[in-house]
């Protein structure tokens, strides 16, 4: 009798139930309202999903699903990881994967129409800088600081790839963060465009943009990747591989390069980072004062580089006598399309005959390369301390 009381009592003991607590709930809260606005509310729900299960997963106590500071290289027996933490340390060849399929669905066409649209891509990186000084104020290191502030950026894959490098510790609440806030694009920028446009402003119609040959497409990605690693070297994981993207897709010879690129890698690698993202937000690293600070600090880094783009693009209209709607300067972030898509919406709540989206693409892209650059020149600076 008594060893089958010892055995029941063992068997309550492996169980979640006897192992859950606080911390366990509040992620698990977390991820259920990840999901609500996933599904129902429908905000982007090819990263939230996910990101929300991954977080889910990883959460319910001793399920073996990540372990934290396992190291992989120090056992022979792999299953001993757990599966998501297999996926988590793939993360250092992801971001420059995700990139290359980025490239192969964008068209960088309205960038290459219209290059003025590089100073609305800059501006919108203003957020990133914003949030690195705020970050050291608040008592980070100049690492930490550079990896919150990139969430200003809206570029997920490029904030896992700088923190990875500069502060691995802190990747799992700088990477939920970062693409939380890509996932929410639609809530945050609207009421920071409007606040800083008038209403005639955002009713007015741009030109059609002039059209793009396909050699300026070729040349483009080929000239930019030459000029961009020759100074940044340390930008050619990401560029270079957003620019091969972009190539298969333009050169006219590598259709089913492209097409492999932009759906059925881009849907594997999405799945792969979003699940390990998501389980990388385990309660007892998460919910900490540092977790906090980089939250806050992260809405207010993609806030400024929201702003930072509306208004240089304020700038450029009146400089241009009134031809750009600033309402285009916030798809300066990297969040490719959802920003320009964003655009699209409130131009066309001021303007039902208003279509902004290829005029806001040219930002967006310009955003992309923006946000790459802005961690090649952070992690030249830091990555060797």
């Amino acid at each position: 009798m008594e060893a089958v009381l010892d055995s029941l009592v063992k068997l309550w003991g492996d169980t979640g139930i006897a192992n859950f607590n606080y911390q366990n709930g509040i992620m698990i809260l977390v991820s259920f309202v990840f999901l609500y606005l996933a599904i129902r509310r429908g905000f982007e729900p090819l990263l939230l999903v996910p990101i929300a299960f991954g977080m889910l997963l990883s959460n319910l106590p001793i399920t073996g699903m990540f372990i934290e500071h396992f190291d992989i290289t120090a056992s022979s027996q792999l299953t001993d990881a757990g599966l998501l933490t297999i996926f988590y340390v793939l993360k250092p060849v992801l971001p420059s994967l995700i990139f290359l399929g980025v490239g192969a669905m964008t068209d960088f066409g309205p960038l290459i129409a219209n290059p003025k649209s590089l100073l609305m891509g800059a501006a919108a990186q203003l957020g990133i800088f914003f949030a690195f000084f705020v970050a050291v104020i608040l008592g980070f290191n100049a690492q930490e600081a550079a990896s919150i502030g990139i969430i200003g950026g809206a570029d997920g894959p490029t904030a896992i790839y700088l923190t990875g490098k500069l502060a691995d510790h802190l990747l799992g609440p700088i990477a939920v963060a970062a693409y939380s806030y890509m996932a929410l694009v639609p809530v945050i920028q609207p009421p920071i465009m409007r606040a800083l446009t008038t209403e005639q402003e955002r009713q007015i119609k741009m030109e059609q943009l002039r059209v793009v040959s396909q050699r300026e497409k070729i040349l483009f990605p080929i000239a930019v990747t030459v000029v961009v690693c020759l100074l940044l070297p340390s930008a050619a994981p990401l560029i270079g591989c957003l620019m091969l993207g972009n190539l298969f897709k333009e050169c006219g010879r590598t259709a089913r390069l492209a097409e492999t690129a932009s759906n059925a890698l881009m849907n594997i690698l999405v799945i792969l980072l979003g699940t390990c993202v998501g389980a990388s937000a385990t309660g007892s690293t998460f919910i900490t004062a540092s977790t906090l600070k980089i939250v806050l600090l992260g809405i207010c880094a993609f806030a400024v580089g929201t702003a930072g783009g509306v208004l240089i693009a304020k700038l450029m209209n009146a400089l241009t006598g009134g031809k750009i709607n600033p309402l285009i300067g916030s798809a300066g972030v990297s969040a490719v399309p959802m920003a320009a898509r964003v655009s699209q919406i409130e131009g066309q709540k001021a303007n039902p005959s208003n279509f902004l989206l290829m005029h806001a693409m040219g930002p967006n892209v310009a955003g992309v390369i923006g946000s790459g650059v802005a961690a090649a020149v952070m992690l030249s600076m830091f990555g060797g301390y």
